[in-house]
């Protein structure tokens, strides 16, 4: 059973702060992996935690080890540029996801 999870990724010791995110190492194969992600319904939300070097995904999966698997997959997890720190269950309770 699908349920909702929130995730918090940091930026790995490959990425470069100094540069914008569109000019970081596989940018456009990084884009490509977390649109589809989107696409398919797995990923309902994310972005940049402004001010941080964090990360905030939403997703819909069965379980967190589900999630580290298809995460393994993006060319950022591969090179080391974003990590994943945590995953917890998330229980909305205030508005609602299409």
């Amino acid at each position: 059973m699908k349920r909702l999870f929130a995730a918090i990724l940091h930026r790995g010791p490959a990425y470069q702060p100094s540069q914008p995110l569109e000019a970081q190492q596989e940018w456009e194969a990084h884009r490509t992996f977390m649109n589809a992600l989107v696409e398919d319904g797995y990923v309902v939300l994310g972005g940049p935690l402004e001010g941080t070097s964090e990360v905030l995904l939403v997703f819909r999966a069965a379980s967190p080890e589900e999630i580290m698997s298809r995460w393994s997959e993006d060319p950022w997890a591969k090179l080391d540029l974003l990590r994943v720190s945590r995953i917890m269950p998330w229980d909305l309770r205030l508005g609602e996801l299409k």
